[in-house]
């Protein structure tokens, strides 16, 4: 008798504790780490990216959650500051995991992202970075193998940039400002690339640190040089500062200018005036009307009112690399049948790593960066008169994109 009550209770045991087990691995319901810079100096760009991810999250949850093989999965979306510093960003990163989320994405400074990838290299998590990493950090062996980059390299932004300038615009001679670290040194190369491939010349050249609030040296320098374009690597606020110099010192009256990577956030900060004609390439600008693909036209529309429903206003270009990181991520949970971080990877990266984003074709390639036929819009600033309503900011005149503004495999050890 003692023997069969032993056996029952190892049946029971095993019972219950197998029937938890299986309720672990198959749950209906699951985490996801929201890990941005909350306060700071990337703030407000910040604020843009945690409502793209969120609204993922709430498009998910309304079609009753993921599609996996044992049911219907909602998604809780847990957001925490990394206030742009190493330390904290790898301490809430840390903590997201302890409290068992099954992906993570964010961060708008690049240097934490590398090191949060470093993590995951060592302990797999699907992880969708929403900045724009150095091009360094697309090296064969540099990104985990569960690592996904919504956006591209500073070096494509300087690409794009000195592509539209030159092929697109017809400029031949270039002023570039770089920001002094790996962001403007990239987007210089990128510059650089695209002004020997288009036969154009590079006139003079500076470069400043971030953070830089004075530009009234370096903009005599530039008037000087007699470019016919200024291009510049300047970002968020600094952008908005130097634009606005820019205005105020009357270049925009001598020259074409240029600003490489532009937010509507960097917009909205900008007096009409100093807006007024000012290029840019934009990751993603809301109104396409008159846009050449009209199936784009539409995507971007039906995104942006589903945007403009739940914060009452349009989509900025980070908020959509957020939203496209995040719906990808879910892609690979539901293609997968899985939240195994190495099943995610290898579903995402099946029929050569193609999808369909919010702004048209995309594919993931071999270094696990995002190639989109349309990488970015060729906006021009709207002047004091031409803007018709609050985000009325832009008129998009042409876009890059594709495997030619991409550095080539090869050249990252591919």
């Amino acid at each position: 008798m003692k023997k069969v009550v032993i056996l029952l209770s190892v049946f029971v045991f095993v019972g219950v504790f197998g029937y938890g087990s299986g309720m672990a691995a198959n749950p209906d319901k699951i985490k996801v780490g929201i890990l941005l810079p909350l306060t700071g100096t990337f703030a407000a760009v910040a604020e843009t990216q945690k409502e793209g991810a969120l609204l993922a999250v709430d498009v998910i949850n309304k079609k009753g959650g993921l599609a996996m093989p044992w049911g219907k999965v909602q998604v809780e979306g847990i957001v925490a500051d990394d206030e742009a510093k190493q330390d904290v960003g790898v301490r809430r990163y840390r903590y997201m995991v302890s409290e068992g989320v099954k992906g993570v994405g964010g961060q708008t400074w690049a240097p934490l992202a590398f090191a949060i990838n470093a993590l995951v290299s060592k302990e797999p998590m699907p992880y969708f970075p929403v900045c724009v990493l150095a091009k360094e950090g697309f090296v064969k062996g540099k990104l985990a193998p569960s690592t996904f980059a919504a956006a591209f390299s500073p070096w494509t932004v300087g690409y794009m940039a000195g592509s539209a300038a030159t092929k697109t615009l017809g400029k031949k001679r270039i002023f570039f400002l770089a920001r002094a670290d790996s962001w403007g040194w990239d987007i210089r190369d990128g510059v650089y690339a695209a002004a020997k491939e288009y036969g154009a010349e590079i006139v003079g050249y500076d470069e400043v640190s971030l953070g830089t609030g004075d530009f009234t040296t370096i903009l005599q320098k530039v008037r000087a040089a007699k470019p016919d374009v200024f291009i510049s690597a300047q970002f968020a606020a600094d952008a908005v500062a130097l634009l606005k110099q820019v205005q105020q010192m009357g270049l925009n009256k001598e020259m074409t200018i240029f600003n490489s990577f532009i937010t509507n956030v960097v917009a909205k900060g900008l007096p009409p005036e100093a807006l007024d004609g000012v290029y840019a390439m934009h990751y993603f600008y809301h109104d396409l009307s008159g846009f050449e693909d009209k199936e784009v036209v539409k995507s971007a529309k039906a995104f942006t009112d589903l945007y403009r429903a739940k914060y009452n206003k349009p989509p900025d270009g980070y908020a959509t690399i957020a939203y496209v990181a995040y719906m990808e991520m879910f892609r690979g949970f539901e293609a997968a049948k899985s939240f195994d971080p190495i099943k995610v990877s290898e579903a995402l990266m099946a029929n050569k790593g193609e999808f369909t984003s919010v702004k048209g074709p995309a594919r993931w390639r071999e270094d696990h960066a995002a190639v989109y036929k349309y990488a970015a819009f060729l906006v021009k600033g709207k002047g004091p008169g031409e803007q018709k309503s609050e985000w009325d900011l832009f008129k998009v005149i042409g876009y890059q994109g594709g495997d030619s503004v991409m550095p080539e495999l090869k050249s990252l050890g591919y």
